[in-house]
């Protein structure tokens, strides 16, 4: 077995996902080389992540004549486009869900974010797209507004597992928690079977340190506060995590055979040059949690990784780090609402681009 950073974080309990999917990367030397070599265990996506591999490829032109072909609008198209590339990658994926009992070799496929405050609208179209990929191992992503908190227990009240997306705050995430909590709860007064459901929640880390950053700047003078808000979030969402998926209402539904929903680090590219690269990565290093990486940042942590149990060190130096900012001005609940809003916003307009870009290669292939 290979000693390289990737395999030494499984050892540490710690699965390693990429934040990127296309169908080139389902080729065989893409993915099946990475789960084969590199520990690589799951696969996140999102708009922006599609956005991109559709318009900057022609990989998809044949099927997206296809379907074009059948009547379909650009949104339906896109789905058709996704979803194929999504079950391909939960097939790859499907030996590593089997032989870690459902804890791993997860593929996720984001709902409409235009959707992310109509928590309707969310259920029925996450309960959509898992009948549609018809996979054990797909993760629907759902947006952690306060209407998705609703959306996400209904889900997984159905026995459907979920990626929640979008955390940034410490009680966000809480709320997160309980929501899965309660419909796992749900779904075993209905009789359902929990041990079918999985779910993670995806705390978003380097955008946090860009905002407090930028912050910090406009104040000035607090240069010694700046890229710390972002791992001692992340540190003390791990602790809340360990408080709520123990005790006696936990110990009841982990004896039906319910999963904890693990803390997921997205966003771990460094945005500042300043910064290691891999910064996000070696500092939240831990046992029963999730990394995922942008495959630039996978190659770097591949390459020059230190490999060490981080995430619960100097836990009273990461509280101070908030009582810290607040005195030097910042506002950690206004940063953590402005980057909910943006996050929103972002994977909305890479959406809408998307099918923007799906109208225009329509036109083209007409064309042709």
């Amino acid at each position: 077995m290979s000693d390289s950073p990737l395999h030494r974080l499984a050892e540490q309990g710690q699965s390693v996902w990429i934040d990127y999917l296309s169908r080139e990367f389902l080729r065989p030397q893409g993915l099946e080389r990475m789960v084969r070599e590199d520990a690589l265990v799951g696969v996140t996506s999102n708009p922006t992540i599609f956005q991109k591999a559709i318009a900057g490829s022609d990989s998809y032109d044949e099927q997206l004549r296809e379907v074009l072909d059948a009547g379909a609008e650009p949104q339906e198209a896109f789905y058709a486009l996704a979803m194929r590339d999504v079950a391909d990658a939960c097939d790859v994926l499907l030996p590593v869900w089997e032989r870690g009992s459902g804890r791993d070799g997860f593929v996720s496929l984001e709902v409409d974010p235009n959707l992310a405050y109509d928590a309707e609208g969310t259920v029925a179209e996450a309960l959509d797209l898992h009948q549609r990929v018809q996979r054990p191992n797909l993760l629907v992503k759902i947006p952690a507004t306060t209407p998705g908190l609703a959306a996400i227990e209904d889900v997984i009240a159905q026995g459907r597992s979920v990626n929640v997306t979008l955390c940034f705050s410490l009680g966000r995430h809480g709320e997160v928690a309980e929501s899965y909590v309660r419909g796992l709860e749900r779904l075993v007064a209905a009789g359902g079977d929990p041990e079918s459901v999985a779910s993670v929640a995806s705390f978003f880390v380097s955008r946090v340190d860009t905002e407090a950053d930028r912050r910090l700047d406009e104040l000035g003078g607090h240069e010694h506060l700046k890229g710390r808000l972002a791992v001692a979030n992340a540190k003390l969402a791990y602790q809340r995590y360990r408080e709520v998926f123990s005790g006696p209402r936990w110990d009841s539904l982990a004896a039906r055979g319910a999963s904890p929903q693990r803390c997921l680090w997205a966003s771990t590219s460094t945005k500042d040059p300043a910064y290691s690269d891999v910064m996000y990565v070696e500092e939240l290093i831990g046992p029963e949690t999730v990394t995922t990486m942008p495959e630039e940042t996978l190659r770097a942590f591949a390459d020059h990784g230190t490999v060490a149990p981080t995430l619960e060190r100097d836990l009273d130096a990461a509280r101070a780090v908030f009582d810290d900012l607040a005195a030097a001005g910042v506002d950690y609940d206004d940063v953590t609402d402005v980057l909910e809003t943006e996050g929103v916003r972002k994977f909305a307009e890479s959406f809408d681009q998307l099918l923007e870009d799906l109208r225009t290669k329509a036109g083209q292939l007409s064309a042709a």
